[in-house]
């Protein structure tokens, strides 16, 4: 068994496929998301998608980093990671303006106070101001917040997105074929965008990057942050502390702010390619 299963955690997620394998597949069953017909307006032209995601456990770590900083910032970071781990994977189906967003924060009270709530949602609309100056067009529509401290131990920061979008302009992935070129775009550095430099972890795998990095004294100070049901031998096995700093150069990052890195969004440069070329 890998260390990621031994920690709780599914990177293939079998038994989600399982459970909702006899569910509608959609339109397009190559596409990224499920894509909907018109179900809104009727327009045979039109399609309907809605994609929900959020920033999975890397609200623990930005737990773990105000605990240890007292820093409330990082947790604009948590509300972009929800929005654009929604948000970019519309853009794989050529989705990238006039969405609406909802949230849906789950947190326990006698742990999260109501400062780093207010930060999740101010983070929130100030990514979308942020956007706005690159054309990419999210509404925010509020959402749901929860006081549910018998279910989550910190907070679990998710959203939904809406969008109406013409068939004409999917991609749908039929027309992927041997020979097409893969074009990457980077995940690190500081796009024009950001206001600081992207360690490019995004919000995938951070179970293990928090385990396998940070050290065990996390797991003996913070139990909150981690299911306690584990095996100890998985639980906090690096050898750093978030606020452990690292030399690149002439930058000089902590280890908490590179985990931390919010997620990068590529929609303002897949917009100027999907209308343009």
């Amino acid at each position: 068994m890998s260390l990621y299963s031994k920690r709780g955690v599914s990177a293939q997620k079998e038994e989600v496929h399982a459970a909702t394998k006899n569910l509608d597949k959609g339109l397009y069953e190559k596409a990224f998301c499920k894509i909907y017909a018109d179900i809104m307006c009727g327009d045979e032209d039109w399609v309907n998608v809605m994609h929900a995601d959020g920033a999975g456990t890397k609200s623990i770590l930005a737990y773990l980093y105000w605990k240890e900083t007292g820093d409330v910032s990082v947790w604009k970071g948590i509300a972009q990671d929800a929005i654009v781990m929604n948000l970019d994977d519309l853009l794989c189906v050529g989705i990238y303006d006039k969405i609406l967003f909802s949230s849906t924060i789950d947190r326990n009270k006698n742990l999260i106070p109501a400062e780093l709530l207010e930060a999740v949602i101010t983070g929130t609309q100030e990514f979308f101001d942020r956007m706005k100056g690159f054309g990419v067009n999210i509404s925010f529509m509020g959402g749901e917040t929860a006081d549910v401290g018998d279910v989550v131990r910190t907070m679990a920061v998710n959203g939904t997105m809406t969008a109406r979008w013409p068939k004409a302009k999917l991609i749908t992935n039929e027309k992927i074929k041997a020979g097409n070129v893969i074009v990457g775009l980077a995940g690190f550095g500081q796009a024009n965008y950001e206001t600081s430099y992207n360690s490019g972890l995004a919000s995938n795998g951070l179970t293990s990057a928090r385990h396998d990095v940070l050290h065990k004294t996390y797991g003996a100070r913070f139990q909150e942050s981690y299911d306690t049901s584990l095996d100890e031998s998985v639980v906090y096995i690096g050898p750093h502390r978030i606020t452990d700093e690292i030399k690149d150069g002439e930058r000089t990052t902590t280890i908490g702010e590179l985990l931390l890195s919010p997620t990068r969004t590529f929609a303002p440069i897949m917009k100027e390619l999907l209308e343009n070329h």
